[in-house]
């Protein structure tokens, strides 16, 4: 155990998801399985996530909150991931995050639950480190290194992550946290937090231009219309158009 987690580390694997669930009852709290090579990693919408061997960062960490609700788990994990000093970094809710309009890191958590709480969370987590060409039809990914003009080490990339999960999770998984602190920071780093933007509505199946007016403590997103209307949404009701 290095700072707080255990790391393992394969050559390759299908999923690191896949992986962790298969051994998650036999595993310590912030265990992170990270791969060389994933052969199948997976996105939100059961979309897949391109990463060249050796380039990238591949990992799953293993959670087991007492405290956080599934969206805190995910709000929390997202604000980690978005602090990394690269540019213009936003939260694109829900758990993607944006260099500008450009995708560098998604996030896919899976929760498995036990009566009314969660049993344990797995937050796979992918990131565009160093990868110089991206070949899938993804609409806008960026790497750390088109960002930078030089190469990382995807190793530590991965350390700092899982670092600060750890820590941010010391912090707020516990009774009396302020969980007002962590909504309002996350509010701060929303992408397209500011000014009106083109969304399409999928369940009035139109398209819009809105303001973000916030996010509830349960995960949902309300928006502002021109007309000073609000909408309110849960994920995949409504879609940002980059």
């Amino acid at each position: 155990m290095a700072n707080g987690f255990t790391h393992i580390r394969l050559a390759s694997v299908a999923s690191t998801n896949a992986e962790m669930k298969s051994q998650a009852s036999q595993l310590l709290t912030h265990t992170v399985i990270s791969a060389v090579e994933q052969t199948a990693g997976r996105g939100q919408r059961g979309n897949t996530w391109e990463a060249s061997p050796g380039e990238n960062v591949t990992m799953s960490m293993l959670l087991r909150p007492r405290y956080f609700k599934a969206s805190d788990t995910i709000r929390g994990l997202l604000l980690r991931a978005a602090c990394q000093d690269v540019g213009d970094v936003g939260v694109k809710w829900p758990n993607d995050v944006y260099v500008g309009d450009r995708k560098i890191c998604g996030i896919l958590i899976e929760n498995s639950l036990s009566g009314h709480g969660i049993q344990h969370s797995i937050a796979g987590i992918g990131v565009n480190v160093n990868q110089r060409e991206f070949l899938s039809d993804a609409p806008n990914p960026v790497s750390l290194y088109q960002l930078s003009g030089m190469c990382w080490d995807v190793e530590e990339v991965m350390e700092l992550i899982a670092d600060g999960i750890v820590r941010l999770m010391d912090l707020y998984d516990r009774e009396g946290a302020d969980m007002g602190q962590l909504q309002r920071a996350y509010g701060g780093i929303l992408w397209r937090r500011e000014g009106f933007h083109p969304y399409i509505d999928n369940i009035a199946g139109e398209a819009i231009s809105a303001a973000i007016d916030g996010v509830a403590p349960d995960g949902m997103l309300t928006l502002r219309l021109a007309d000073g209307s609000r909408r309110t949404y849960a994920f995949k009701e409504v879609t940002a158009i980059v």
